[in-house]
């Protein structure tokens, strides 16, 4: 393994986007990495298809007080069901605005078109009560602008939508307000909530356009109008997640695994996490072929359905974590995503600006407290600055599990090891190149193979924190 060979990975992934489910870039991308798994060495290497689907906007316009306002579409949105596919709207939607701020609340929002303001419900202080190690040299992460900044996946864009469809609104318009002044905002499917009314993002300029109007309307008397003009459809699609095998003595598996799909460039997102699984297979692969035989079987894997559901990863748990008859006794799950700089809005406020540190990051774990204190050591010494470790343990007992692609794994009842970060520019075009954490590549390769080499030795029913038995017992596939 090597830093360059690793940010070549991410490059060809970048040259691919976008990787959306179900389009060419997909489907590309999912050949892309079986291809790296078949010379990589490893055996039974295919695509598991499963049934998702793709939304994309065909039109979208929005006209206050007769004046165009620049927007983008609310992704997903205009969505009556979860399997809904075809024409979901083609006609413009005319009513008055009302601005609830940033939550619907006691107003009254019948027949209206709610504006509201976005807000990243998250900060890295969020996580502390959670944190069991930091390693944090130079004290870079508990500087308080650094605790105060917010990742862009948690917000209120659910609890808005929700709470206007039930009010009996007709639309939703949101001001991207502590976002740079960029309509790339591209936002996931928010599956346990459907966004229901069509929707459309105004930057925060736009959104100053829009209740500049309103404030001018209200002087006259008379509500401020507008339309949104949003054209959307939906398809059903197969997705394409690529599994690849390095066969060990037993049956016992550990499972490596990110998502090669992407809406924009998708360089941090999840480029450099696929790039790493990558990595990852040929350093064992490579080890595999000098006759070194393993007492653990890996199980290599991209996913696919990242942005439209999690209906591989789903699938995925059903077939291998909670199927009695699985071929793999899955042990242990390790997860890579997202090994970026930070960024901050820039000075001027229309782009990001990286500040040359990495992004701070969390591993979430509910591994034995022996297996825990190797993860802690190795923070320090694989110099992965800027992460904390996470005790996922009290999240496995829920159906919510962990905001990472393990999160299934975890309700599955499999012990995971999961790095994630939430960078500002996670959903924008914005994620190039210039915004992988080049320097962290290898160090975060080399700390997930030594867990893998780590476990390798220990008995599959003792790497968790909770008994097998105990495991077994509690509900699992709650999604």
């Amino acid at each position: 393994m090597d830093t360059h060979s690793i940010l070549a990975t991410v490059q060809d992934l970048v040259d691919l986007a976008p990787r959306a489910t179900g389009t060419p870039g997909g489907e590309r991308a999912a050949a892309y990495v079986a291809d790296r798994f078949t010379r990589a060495g490893l055996s039974d290497v295919h695509e598991m298809h499963v049934p998702s689907y793709a939304w994309r906007a065909t039109r979208c316009h929005l006209t206050v007080a007769d004046e165009d306002v620049a927007c983008a579409p609310v992704l997903h949105s205009a969505l009556r069901a979860t399997d809904a596919v075809g024409t979901l709207l083609d006609t413009p939607v005319t009513a008055p605005l009302i601005d609830v701020g940033t939550a619907v609340g006691e107003h009254d929002v019948t027949g209206r078109i709610v504006l509201f303001d976005l807000t990243f419900d998250m900060t890295t202080a969020h996580l502390l009560p959670l944190a069991e190690w930091l390693h944090d040299p130079g004290r870079r992460m508990l500087r308080r602008e650094v605790l105060s900044s917010r990742n862009p996946y948690v917000t209120n864009l659910s609890r808005v939508a929700r709470d206007a469809a039930r009010g009996g609104a007709v639309g939703i318009v949101g001001v991207l307000k502590d976002y740079p002044e960029s309509l790339s905002y591209h936002n996931e499917y928010y599956r346990r909530t459907l966004l229901e009314l069509p929707g459309a993002w105004v930057t925060r300029l736009g959104g100053a356009t829009v209740r500049a109007a309103m404030r001018k309307a209200d002087r006259a008397g008379q509500p401020a109008t507008a339309t949104l003009d949003l054209a959307a459809e939906r398809e059903a699609v197969t997705s394409r997640t690529v599994i690849g095998v390095l066969p060990g003595r037993s049956t016992e598996t550990v499972m490596v695994q990110s998502h090669h799909d992407s809406i924009g460039p998708g360089a941090v997102e999840d480029g450099t996490g696929t790039a790493e699984v990558i990595a990852l297979a040929e350093h064992f692969g490579a080890r595999a072929a000098t006759g070194e035989v393993r007492e653990k079987t890996l199980l290599f894997v991209t996913f696919d359905t990242h942005f439209t559901g999690y209906q591989a990863h789903q699938e995925f748990a059903r077939r291998y974590a909670l199927d009695p008859d699985s071929p793999y006794d899955l042990v242990l799950n390790l997860t890579v995503e997202h090994v970026g700089l930070r960024a901050v809005a820039s000075e001027k406020g229309d782009g990001f600006a990286t500040t040359g540190q990495t992004e701070p990051r969390g591993i979430f774990e509910n591994l034995s407290p022996r297996l825990a204190w190797h993860l802690a050591r190795g923070l320090r010494r694989h110099g992965l600055a800027g992460t904390t470790l996470l005790n996922a343990r009290p999240l496995e007992w829920g159906r919510l599990g962990i905001p990472t692609d393990a999160s299934f794994s975890l309700v599955s009842g499999v012990p995971v090891v999961s790095l994630i970060s939430g960078p500002l520019y996670l959903y924008a075009d914005a994620d190039d190149m210039s915004k992988v954490d080049v320097d962290q590549l290898l160090p975060v390769a080399r700390y997930f193979a030594d867990v893998v080499d780590r476990v390798d030795s220990v008995r599959g029913s003792r790497i968790g924190w909770l008994p097998r038995g105990v495991r077994r017992r509690l509900p699992r596939g709650r999604w």
